[in-house]
């Protein structure tokens, strides 16, 4: 049986990280329940002059045309403050939530339990019913605060996942430094993949 996972797109940069697990969630057979960050809007512009259009419907519309998907019915998107979407709510949780990229204001709210909109909900819900929740914060140097917060996380349950690529595979191109990061979250949940060769694999 597919999964259903939650994928959240915030501000922080990272953007191809997001979009690349998009389509590859999509490509394995997953239902995903999309949300993002009206930041997230402007990264997406900046880093792949991508327009991610603020209504959800025409969000949909866009991604589903980028990425060419076989089930368009897998992709759902909701809004910021659409509360009565299926991951605002504890009686019908994802299989597990991933934010990435995730800002370091996210990852606090999410530590502090804050649940302002439906990314800090979704995240409140997937920990407290004990399902995978895979943060992916790209931020360089960490300060104190950061690592506390991460730990509190940690601790809760979560998974923090930087975007740290390992250059063992010899990359030959940026995608293939996304699609290492992108491989590690997609082990994270179980979702099977061919992004990369594993440590003592050969060809």
């Amino acid at each position: 049986m597919s999964q259903t996972v939650c994928l959240a797109l915030t501000g922080a940069s990272g953007m191809p990280y997001g979009l690349r697990l998009l389509e590859c969630l999509l490509a394995a057979g997953c239902r995903v329940q999309l949300l993002y960050s009206q930041a997230a809007q402007i990264v997406a512009r900046q880093e792949m002059n991508f327009e991610l259009p603020s209504r959800p419907a025409e969000a949909r519309t866009a991604l589903l045309a980028r990425f060419n998907v076989a089930h368009p019915e897998n992709l759902q998107v909701y809004g910021r403050e659409e509360w009565f979407a299926p991951v605002a709510s504890g009686s019908n949780p994802p299989d597990a939530m991933i934010v990435c990229p995730c800002t370091m204001g996210t990852l606090a709210s999410i530590a502090q339990g804050l649940s302002d909109n439906l990314i800090e909900r979704a995240a409140d819900v997937v920990l407290k019913e004990g399902r995978k929740l895979v943060l992916v914060p790209r931020e360089t140097p960490f300060s104190a605060i950061h690592l506390e917060n991460m730990l509190r996380l940690s601790r809760a349950g979560a998974v923090i996942l930087p975007p740290s690529p390992g250059f063992y595979q010899h990359p030959q191109s940026v995608q293939d430094i996304v699609d290492f990061v992108v491989a590690r979250v997609l082990d994270q949940i179980g979702v099977g993949h061919t992004l990369m060769r594993r440590w003592g694999e050969t060809d």
